[in-house]
């Protein structure tokens, strides 16, 4: 929950909290939603459909680690900025950290971009660089029993 912290640390004014419900009553029943208890122990309001968002009046919109698409109808009324954690583009779509890690990337590090209604695809508007301490003679191998 960084990112949500460093959001209100910086003074910005969140008005909701939009974290995915658990997706099972059964995986629900196991575990806890820290996206939702972060947001409650800062005194934040929580949603989990975008549709929370009818009525809210907000300047931006800040995803992080979402997992959906956003559709372009919400887009179009709530401009917002994605998080992503790799170095776009090289890493789009799911799963960048494994898919760096797997790939022995030396570099790795963190990307704001412009939301958009398809996955990915809008343009960088900020990065931060930073060392892996992934290094390829400790990649993994997968040995699938026969």
């Amino acid at each position: 929950m960084p990112s949500l912290r460093a959001l209100i640390d910086a003074g910005h004014d969140v008005a909701l909290v939009i974290t995915r419900p658990i997706a099972s009553a059964v995986a629900a029943a196991d575990s806890h939603e820290p996206v939702k208890e972060c947001a409650q122990e800062l005194g934040l309001r929580v949603g989990h459909r975008l549709g929370d968002l009818d009525g809210v009046k907000v300047e931006r919109g800040v995803v992080v680690a979402y997992g959906r698409l956003v559709p372009s109808e919400l887009l179009e009324r709530i401009p917002m900025l994605n998080v992503h954690f790799s170095l776009l583009p090289k890493w789009r779509g799911a799963a960048p950290v494994e898919r760096a890690m797997l790939a022995g990337d030396e570099e790795t590090g963190v990307s704001i971009m412009t939301l958009e209604p398809e996955l990915d695809t809008g343009p960088c508007t900020w990065k931060k660089e930073s060392r892996s301490t992934t290094r390829r003679s400790r990649r993994c191998s997968m040995n699938w029993p026969r």
